[in-house]
């Protein structure tokens, strides 16, 4: 029994490296047949994250807002729930946290920065505790209410800024620098990049996930909730409370990832006409990562390595951007057929014994 679980846990963790690769190798099946060369594109892109400190930094600031987008739907999805309103509920932490950063300038930093942060967490956590009530008490399907929610917080934004927070540039005036997790020393040390101290909320956020969803009866319940929620009714368990505070959640670490890209990258938050597309990532980011926090890291890594190294692979190899979005496309396709590649292994396997 202990084998044939270990079995499987091998085969799990094999699929999304499978994946991966053969995303990669599509990718440079594409480039030949276009006419570019992939050892020279892919190679600009290693060299570049690894051997220059301003890819490095910016890879590294690319992955905050995308693994914390991966939290959130990977922390819903842990629990039986799908939520697709990562990105409505990212943009509402955005704006909260800046908005709490310029209405509150005026206190110092020790009591400002953290109050950001919440705010924007706090933000999310509404965003998500709507469409967590609706399911609960109305049984309206959380891929439905999310999607909703996203268009909501879309217009609602841009109204906000536009009415109340306007500056010139269609945008939200400059947060203070009390309020700010941008940093010279990672700057200067990362040649000028906009790396930030949020990678530390990062690190926090995913240890958190872990610790509440493993480590205490709450997450114990949660889990249980997701699995079946007829057993746990049974078993006495509140599945309508659980639902809400499963999405709730799942809203704080999305409300961080945008409170991230307004405190860390921008410093304002612009009136957007389109969707910035972090949250819809993160849904990827949580599926090649399996849904774990450590998962997550490693593909919000290789997302964002992918997205930032392929400025150099365009200068350098002269391939267009754009392709870096099919590759990355690809490898959610193949993660997708899940199925297909574990029979695949599974054959291969067997005709190895065989022999």
């Amino acid at each position: 029994m202990i084998g044939f679980l270990k079995k499987i846990n091998w085969m799990t963790l094999l699929i999304p490296i499978v994946s991966v690769i053969l995303g990669l190798l599509c990718g440079a099946v594409i480039m030949l047949i276009i006419g570019y060369n992939p050892l020279l594109a892919y190679q600009s892109i290693v060299e570049s994250i690894f051997l220059q400190p301003y890819y490095g930094g910016e890879t590294i600031r690319a992955m905050i807002p995308l693994v914390l987008a991966g939290l959130a739907v990977a922390f819903a999805f842990r629990t039986g729930l799908f939520n697709i309103g990562v990105e409505g509920q990212l943009m509402v932490g955005w704006l909260a946290s800046v908005a709490c950063a310029i209405i509150f300038g005026h206190l110092p930093r020790v009591l400002l920065l953290p109050m950001s942060i919440i705010a924007g967490g706090a933000a999310g956590a509404l965003w998500g505790y709507i469409p967590g009530l609706l399911k609960a008490k109305f049984k309206v399907h959380e891929v439905i209410s999310t999607i909703m929610m996203n268009y909501i917080a879309l217009y609602t934004t841009a109204y906000i800024i536009k009415n109340f927070l306007y500056h010139e540039g269609e945008r939200t005036p400059t947060i203070p620098a009390s309020a700010s997790l941008a940093s010279n020393f990672l700057a200067n040390l990362t040649q000028g990049s906009r790396l930030h101290w949020g990678f530390i909320v990062v690190i926090i956020a995913v240890i958190a996930m872990w610790y509440i969803l493993w480590k205490t009866t709450k997450g114990y319940e949660l889990r249980a909730v997701g699995f079946s929620p007829d057993a746990s009714k049974y078993a006495g368990m509140n599945v309508s409370r659980n639902i809400v505070l499963s999405l709730t959640i799942s809203g704080i670490f999305a409300g961080l990832g945008g409170a991230m890209e307004g405190l860390g990258t921008y410093q304002y938050m612009t009136i957007n006409s389109a969707f910035t597309g972090i949250g819809f990532n993160g849904i990827a980011v949580a599926l090649l990562g399996l849904n774990s926090p450590i998962g997550v890291v490693f593909a919000g890594a290789l997302f964002a390595g992918l997205q930032t190294g392929g400025l150099t692979m365009q200068s350098v190899a002269g391939v267009p951007v754009e392709l870096i979005q099919i590759i990355i496309a690809l490898i959610i396709f193949f993660v997708g057929s899940s199925y297909v590649i574990k029979w695949a292994i599974e054959r291969l396997s067997r005709k190895g014994h065989k022999k």
